[in-house]
């Protein structure tokens, strides 16, 4: 049986690099990258704060209508974890302020190396309790 290898640099660094442009493009709410990075199938999901989106159309749907108002947030620690050459994990703290507010949340993907490039296939985004 051969042994998978876990975190191998070159497939680290990929997924490093699309899980900052997915990053950024929160920051920017660039609808466009953030729907290129979610595989574009009816299997993709993503679980957010206050709704279950399956599928890519279903979050595509959400991307264009939420409030940008409230996408800026500071990414804490983050791990990235490959398997393989073609599959990862990435999951991250993030801290989110409005006004005085401060919200402690969570962040995992699970991605999969595609014809078209690394995409996350699923998705879950979660606040800590106050």
């Amino acid at each position: 049986m051969e042994t998978m290898e876990i975190n191998h640099p070159l497939a680290v660094s990929e997924v490093t690099r699309e899980f900052n442009r997915y990053q950024q493009a929160i920051l920017d709410n660039d609808v466009a990258v953030l729907n290129e990075l979610f595989w574009n199938n009816a299997l993709t999901l993503r679980y957010g704060i206050g709704e279950n989106l399956y599928g890519h159309e279903a979050i595509a749907s959400y991307r264009g209508t939420r409030d940008a108002a409230s996408v800026a947030r500071a990414v804490g620690k983050t791990i990235v974890t490959t398997y393989g050459r073609d599959a990862a994990t990435t999951n991250c703290e993030f801290t989110r302020s409005t006004g005085e507010k401060q919200r402690k949340g969570r962040q995992s993907q699970s991605w999969i190396r595609m014809p078209e490039g690394w995409r996350i296939v699923a998705a879950h985004v979660s606040y800590l309790a106050e």
